[in-house]
């Protein structure tokens, strides 16, 4: 008999967003990354995961998402560019796949 180890939350993330084209998983002072043409667009931090979205997309996926906060990575507020998406299971984070395109997207387009 096998015994099956669960993935962890780290794991679950990966499995979600190291699908999408272009995208790879780095350590950034603590913080597990995920980079697109070797810039950030994402990130872990405490329950949640912080994606870079246009200002105008920052404010509409906190008014109109219970799940979506301020990015505060180590309780340090961020730019109005990042927010977060908190999800209990993180295997739920595969619900988001637009937005984590969409992020790539707008990330992609910047110069820094």
């Amino acid at each position: 008999m096998t015994t099956r180890i669960p993935a962890t939350r780290k794991q679950l993330i990966d499995d979600v967003l190291l699908k999408l084209p272009g995208v790879k998983a780095k350590n950034i002072g603590g913080l597990d990354a995920y980079l697109v043409t070797d810039k950030m667009f994402a990130c872990i931090s405490g329950d949640g995961i912080g994606i870079r979205v246009p200002a105008a997309t920052a404010v509409e996926l906190q008014f109109s998402r219970g799940d979506v906060v301020p990015f505060q990575p180590r309780g340090m507020p961020s730019s109005r560019e990042w927010v977060q998406i908190d999800r209990a299971d993180a295997a739920d984070y595969a619900q988001d796949i637009e937005v984590f395109q969409a992020s790539i997207a707008f990330v992609k387009g910047t110069r820094g």
